[in-house]
């Protein structure tokens, strides 16, 4: 193998997951040209639990930005050599790794983000499946040869394509699954033969260096990536450099319009969020409907773009729904995500959990039951359910993107759904019913990107597509339709040699 990426990467790795341990501030590094680097403006992130600085970080200025681009341009024919086998051998490797530090890093995700250490553990163990996946899909990628003599003009030639790196990806990367969404981005696009510049969220900056080093740790070339640390700023600059090719951002839709402008004529994937609508039919399990919603709309504390933020329950359950929901919602478990028995933890910050409290007290006031929670401890959120809201109250039209289910009735399927199409966003959307009619009215009828049967929109197969409609973005996240998106087709024409024959 050319490279020796690990080279300095095994103690990066150990030392953030060793300060993490201790609960003393983790130095997250920037990683740029192949060494990591600690100089520059220094940005501290205040654990939203712990309330104290948990890591610090290196905001990149603009020397550093250009010379991370130029860096990544210039390494993209060293990588793009790399056979897929072993790029593929590579994130095997990685995969191994991410179970070996599994426990390690979920600490490191509920210091840096209040997620609760199972929650945290989930998320590394979908990172172990996401590198598999990236491996599996590296050793498929191949070409085509094109049936050209099928044409008069094309009698005597050949044709054949195969599917080429990009050359600079940029993968900006949200807060709220900081390790797994890296690695769907940063493992296909390195499966794909790409470089790739990493834009760390700030709220994560220790999470996402440990996982680069994790990559490192595993062989990845250091000429494959390049770690920058910062906010929008930083985020802007790298997606207006003329040197990168294609990008991948999951985030707000506002931010999302603001990364497509900065881009200009470059290949987008954007997941964007979502305000994710459950619907509970009259011949739904209602034991197991309300349990899902209650698991699945308050994990991460309902930091999730397809969390259950609204569900609608057909009039004649409704009722029955709210009982066995707020049973199931009063025994989740509030409060520190370190603790092996929390299964709520904290807000990412307090001004988030201030503003669903804000939405749930103005919801309240249109006339909904505030039936639980409502009420925070800074950055923690007691979960909250609000009943019957008004169609256009906050809490139903924007994305929560926190501890609140809003619980809604509904009389038939053709206008729940339409109720749903409202939205501006269309991600996903899970559906209960024994009904296959059902299943396929709300399948071809409501405007997502995917749907849930018996269980809630919040539920996602890595390897399987993702992504969404509207003002959810374009574009499909797994590493099959990512390595699409990260090569480009190129084709090769022989004049006068032809497998096909020459009449």
């Amino acid at each position: 193998m050319p490279f020796n990426g690990s080279q300095g990467s095994v103690a990066v790795l150990e030392q953030i997951l060793e300060a993490a341990k201790s609960e003393t501030s983790v130095e997250a590094a920037a990683f740029i040209a192949g060494q990591w680097s600690r100089e520059g403006s220094v940005a501290e992130r205040i654990g939203p639990y712990q309330r104290k600085v948990v890591s610090t970080s290196i905001t990149a200025d603009e020397a550093q930005i250009a010379r991370a681009v130029r860096h990544a341009a210039a390494s993209t024919p060293a990588v793009a050599r790399l056979a897929p086998a072993t790029r593929a051998a590579i994130l095997e490797r990685a995969s191994r790794l991410a179970e070996d530090h599994r426990d390690d890093i979920a600490r490191l995700i509920a210091l840096e983000l209040g997620k609760p250490l199972k929650d945290g553990r989930g998320e590394l163990d979908r990172v172990a499946d996401t590198f598999a996946v990236c491996a599996a899909e590296t050793r498929h990628i191949g070409g085509e040869n094109l049936p050209v003599a099928g044409w008069q003009r094309g009698v005597g030639n050949t044709a054949l394509t195969y599917r080429a790196p990009a050359g600079v990806a940029l993968a900006i990367t949200p807060f709220n699954a900081p390790a797994n969404l890296l690695a769907h981005k940063l493992g296909a696009s390195f499966a794909a033969g790409n470089t790739t510049l990493v834009k760390a969220p700030p709220q994560a900056p220790a999470t996402t260096a440990a996982v680069v080093a994790l990559l490192l740790e595993a062989g990845m070339p250091p000429e494959a990536v390049q770690l920058l640390h910062g906010g929008g700023d930083v985020g802007a600059a790298l997606c207006a450099a003329r040197e990168v090719a294609v990008i991948s951002f999951t985030g707000s839709a506002e931010t999302g319009n603001a990364v497509a402008r900065a881009a200009g004529a470059k290949r987008l994937v954007l997941e964007l969020g979502g305000n994710a609508a459950t619907l509970v039919c009259a011949d739904a399990d209602i034991a197991l409907a309300a349990k899902t919603c209650a698991r699945t709309g308050y994990s991460n504390s309902g930091q999730s773009c397809i969390s259950v933020q609204r569900v609608y329950v057909h009039r004649s359950r409704f009722e029955d729904f709210l009982t066995a929901f707020r049973t199931e919602v009063e025994g989740l478990r509030v409060g520190d995500p370190l603790d092996e028995a929390t299964d709520v933890g904290s807000m990412v910050d307090d001004e988030a959990a201030a503003r669903v409290e804000k939405w749930t007290s103005e919801a309240a006031a249109g006339g909904a039951r505030v039936l639980l929670g409502g009420t925070r401890d800074g950055a923690t959120l007691l979960p909250t359910i609000v009943a019957d809201p008004s169609p256009d109250a906050t809490v139903v039209v924007e994305e929560v993107f926190g501890a609140l289910v809003a619980v809604l009735p509904f009389d038939d399927l053709d206008t729940v759904i339409a109720s749903c199409n409202t939205s501006r966003f269309g991600l996903q959307a899970g559906i209960f019913t024994q009904d296959i009619g059902a299943i396929f009215t709300a399948w071809r009828e409501l405007q997502v990107g995917g749907l849930i049967v018996n269980g809630s929109s919040n539920f996602r197969l890595d390897h399987v597509p993702f992504g969404g409609v509207k003002d959810s973005g374009f574009g499909r996240e797994s590493p099959a339709p990512m390595i699409d998106d990260y090569t480009v087709v190129k084709t090769l024409v022989l004049r006068n040699l032809s497998i096909w024959g020459e009449q």
